[in-house]
């Protein structure tokens, strides 16, 4: 019953967007971001993601879409990155094995570079942010009721044979939500969807401690960090995290704190310096082919680590670390690569909160939160091999997007009722009330758009 539901709801969504091509997108994300054929034992096998992508690029490129395609300095690396990784793989030291990584890896970008085009407007927008995190949030929801039946007893898993089914990527991907979770709240003007986002927020913090991951804390505490020093109320967050944490660590079972109490003996688990091997031996064969490196994923051959490192191939364990990956698999100068794509996206939301009083006041809130999400990917990937993960990248494809839209004059009325919207509906009334007894030429002083400049949202 469960593929009848899933295949029918799929091919509703391909009829769709056949004419709307960003349904397709839409289901595209989510499908891969959820991966929903997991919990359907007949549609496991289908090749539901390729056909998925392959309706959605052939509306895209049936559309009239396609020909508004701009690349920015976003998109530009992005193809750039695509075409290194391409030569690697020509290179490869083992072709066979490296190249499910490279595929997948390549579908990922084209999906991003198509997330970039397509998300013109507001609404576009925020529905994508919405199947994010509603894909993820949802498995933390699940994980924090895992985590209060078992008294944290036991660990958070993510779906069985994605790349989130290891605690640490899980918990990993649940921290970075958090920021896209709060814009999300910001934007919603309903106060049961305010607290609704506020109750899934809680609840994600609640899955990451219960991951048992220590990177995941770690980001986790990267977030509230930042968070708190960029905020201008910070006696309120502080608090409001005080209030959140320190009950839910309380709840933890006694081997959850000696865990996460060996972050500052990491030289002496065994587990990391496993990992230090297999950085080190990622880095070897980054110098011995400094140029495309030794193709995705082919440290883990052991014939192949043997060759740089006989010793440490014997201990050596995943990379676990994003840096290292594309290191050992794309070279040095993939890795610039890879480094200048989160760059120009820090760079560019930047250019937005610089701009923020030329934009309509939910681009700037973006820009915000989504620095403040690659900033915790960033700190959590580290630790983690997540490199090929979809959510990071749609942020990335975010805000390329967001520094694309056109640009247009918002005057104060404007922000007042922006922020009264996020305030309450009867505010929001009482201003507009007050703006009409106002003379008309007050109510109008806002600069005059010039022509052909589209809405602020």
């Amino acid at each position: 019953m469960r593929d009848v539901i899933l295949i029918g709801f799929i091919a509703l969504c391909l009829a769709t967007a056949i004419r709307y091509p960003f349904a397709g997108l839409l289901t595209w994300a989510w499908f891969t971001i959820m991966t929903p054929h997991q919990a359907a034992f007949g549609a496991f096998g289908l090749p539901l993601n390729l056909i998925i992508a392959a309706v959605t690029i052939t509306g895209y490129v049936f559309s009239n879409e396609v020909s508004r395609f701009k690349v920015d300095a976003i998109t530009g690396l992005i193809v750039v990155f695509a075409g290194w990784l391409t030569l690697s793989q020509l290179f490869s030291l083992d072709p066979q094995n490296s190249a499910p990584y490279f595929e997948r890896m390549l579908k990922t970008l084209v999906f991003v570079l198509l997330c970039i085009q397509m998300a013109t407007n507001k609404l576009r927008f925020n529905a994508l942010v919405w199947v994010v995190v509603l894909g993820v949030g949802f498995f933390a929801a699940k994980g924090a009721m895992f985590t209060f039946a078992t008294f944290g007893a036991y660990r958070v898993q993510g779906l069985a044979q994605t790349v989130l089914e290891d605690n640490n990527h899980f918990g990993i991907a649940v921290a970075t939500i958090l920021p896209l979770i709060l814009y999300l709240r910001s934007q919603a003007s309903g106060l049961w969807l305010r607290r609704g986002m506020l109750a899934l927020f809680c609840l994600s913090v609640i899955a990451i401690i219960g991951t048992h991951s220590r990177g995941a804390f770690l980001a986790l505490l990267a977030f509230g960090g930042v968070f708190w020093w960029g905020s201008k109320h910070k006696l309120s967050i502080l608090a409001g995290l005080a209030l959140l944490m320190v009950p839910a660590i309380a709840f933890m079972p006694a081997k959850w704190t000696e865990r996460m109490s060996t972050i500052g003996e990491a030289t002496h688990d065994a587990s990391f310096m496993g990992r230090v091997d297999a950085w080190v031996i990622n880095t070897k064969l980054a110098k011995e082919n400094p140029f495309t490196g030794a193709g995705l994923r082919n440290s883990y051959q052991p014939e192949i680590a043997k060759e740089v490192d006989a010793e440490r191939a014997q201990r050596a364990k995943a990379a676990h670390s994003v840096y290292f990956e594309i290191l050992g698999g794309a070279g040095f100068i993939g890795l610039a690569f890879y480094l200048s794509v989160f760059a120009a996206a820090f760079i560019g939301a930047r250019r937005v909160q610089s701009a923020k009083l030329s934009l309509a006041p939910w681009k700037s809130e973006f820009a915000r939160y989504g620095q403040l999400s690659l900033l915790i990917f960033m700190v959590g990937g580290a630790s983690t091999s997540m490199e090929m993960w979809d959510g990071y990248w749609i942020v990335i494809a975010l805000i390329a997007a967001l520094t694309k839209m056109s640009q247009t004059t918002v005057d104060s009325t404007d922000w007042a009722l922006e922020r009264a919207r996020r305030t309450s509906w009867r505010l929001q009334q009482r201003i507009r009330g007050a703006l009409a007894n106002q003379a008309p030429a007050a109510v109008t002083a806002s600069a005059p758009q010039r022509p052909g400049q589209s809405e602020p949202y």
